[in-house]
């Protein structure tokens, strides 16, 4: 096992680390940009190192800085928690090449899974079905127009190198891909320095599934059942929860069993997510996999009394995985809320600034993951995610009546939080009865918005 481990992120996932590691008897060093100095986690690790200035680029993906951080603090471990480098296959490598153990699957399942067009090529040979799609990226607008036509529209043109919606536009016509096609590619560039772009089918009103599966180092692997992410906006999850209402028991062990032999045929070792489309006859699609630990992890933790960050690090220790799959058991439901800072009355603009005064909900079965305090100031150069609320119950009506009330108690001031939007969300009575899918929010998004 580690001695000391830093945690190469910020915010909320950052005290999410650091109290496994400490749960676990781990010491922990924090980094942080300049923006950064008054941040909670700061007060939470044992050490702290500043890694550069504001922008990103000079801090949380700054590798050189990272690594010289845990050089001078002993580090003999790097969790990249979400986002920033997390799925880094050469900070990986880098990370292992200096004798610092990386928190999270090697190298080279990390670019198996990085690649889009592989990853879909890789689980389709595994057993997992993929929606029609291009198996290599487009090199032109033309290619694009004579596989869209060969498929039929609609059409989603995706980032090879992607993830989190940047890169991604629906197409309905060839006028709309052609536009799309140029602004999908530039995107990409910026948001993963990586152009290539890719076309599957797109599928109507699909729910968004993923089953969150632990690995070890000896060949074991379990799945800790699946959570419904179809509540998103412009492709970015506001919403999770798991179970899914769409999902039975035998369904649940079908899915588990074929996701988890997929996951031994490449050799993973650690926690990841591997994400499906569901359509509306019941099929599955594979879609991607992430590998690493997921925002939404707490449902599944909730459901199943399991640490999924402790499984991570002593997986990345070499340690054999605690349990076995028959040993796994789901009660009750638990949903997640996002809170970004964000006005949903005015097109969901950011709402970065001074936190005058915060009040957290609590109470029996709410739990709250945040890096917020009153007097804080949130940056506006990171992502706008402050808070994340969680509530679970016997059942899901009463874990969405403990969402209700939490968000209802939630206080932020002066800042515009999602908050009031995710409580219409789940009060709306489709929702209620579990008849949602990815285009949900339509009905809720104004006219600008639309």
């Amino acid at each position: 096992m580690f001695s000391k481990v830093l945690i190469a992120n910020r915010g909320e996932i950052a005290i999410r680390v650091i109290r496994a590691c400490k749960d676990l008897g781990l010491r922990t060093v924090a980094v942080y940009s300049e923006s950064d100095k008054n941040s909670l986690h700061l007060e939470f690790a044992d050490e702290a190192v500043c890694i550069g200035k504001a922008a990103s680029s000079d801090s949380y993906l700054n590798i050189s800085s990272i690594i010289s951080a845990a050089e001078i603090t002993d580090s003999d471990a790097i969790h990249p928690g979400y986002g920033f480098l997390a799925e880094n296959a050469y900070f990986a490598e880098v990370c292992e090449s200096c004798g610092i153990k990386f928190i999270g699957p090697s190298a080279e399942c990390i670019r198996l899974m990085g690649d889009k067009v592989t990853a879909r090529e890789t689980m389709r040979k595994a057993g997992l079905p993929v929606t029609p799609g291009s198996k290599s990226a487009l090199k032109s607008k033309e290619d694009a127009l004579s596989f869209a036509n060969k498929i039929g529209y609609p059409v989603i043109l995706k980032a090879r190198a992607g993830g989190g919606g940047k890169g991604m536009r629906v197409c309905h016509s060839d006028v709309r891909l052609v536009s799309a096609f140029m602004t999908a590619q530039a995107e990409a560039e910026i948001a993963f320095g990586n152009s290539e772009i890719y076309v599957e089918k797109f599928l109507e009103k699909p729910r968004h599934i993923e089953i969150q599966i632990a690995a070890d180092n000896y060949g074991n692997v379990i799945h800790l059942g699946e959570r419904d992410c179809s509540i998103q906006r412009r492709h970015q999850k506001l919403i999770e929860e798991a179970p899914s209402p769409a999902i039975d028991a035998k369904t649940r062990k079908k899915l588990g069993d074929m996701v988890c032999r997929a996951i031994k045929n490449i050799h993973y070792s650690s926690v990841g997510t591997v994400e499906l489309l569901m359509d509306s006859r019941g099929n599955f699609y594979f879609m991607e996999m992430n590998t690493r630990i997921q925002v939404e992890h707490p449902v599944s933790e909730e459901i199943t009394g399991i640490d999924l960050v402790q499984l991570q690090i002593l997986s990345a220790a070499g340690e054999k995985l605690p349990l076995k799959q028959e040993e796994i058991t789901f009660k009750g439901a638990a949903i997640e809320c996002r809170i970004n800072a964000e006005d949903p009355e005015n097109n969901f603009i950011p709402s970065p600034g001074r936190i005058d005064f915060c009040y957290f909900p609590g109470g029996k079965d709410v739990r709250i993951e945040t890096h917020m305090y009153c007097g804080y100031t949130i940056p506006p150069f990171y992502d706008s995610l402050i808070a994340k609320v969680i509530t679970k119950g016997d059942t899901r009506s009463q874990a969405l009546r403990k969402m209700d009330r939490a968000l209802s108690e939630l206080l932020f001031e002066p800042t515009k939080t999602t908050a009031s939007f995710c409580r219409k969300v789940i009060n709306d009575s489709d929702f209620r009865r579990g008849l949602y899918h990815t285009g949900f929010l339509e009905k809720f998004m104004n006219k600008e918005e639309e």
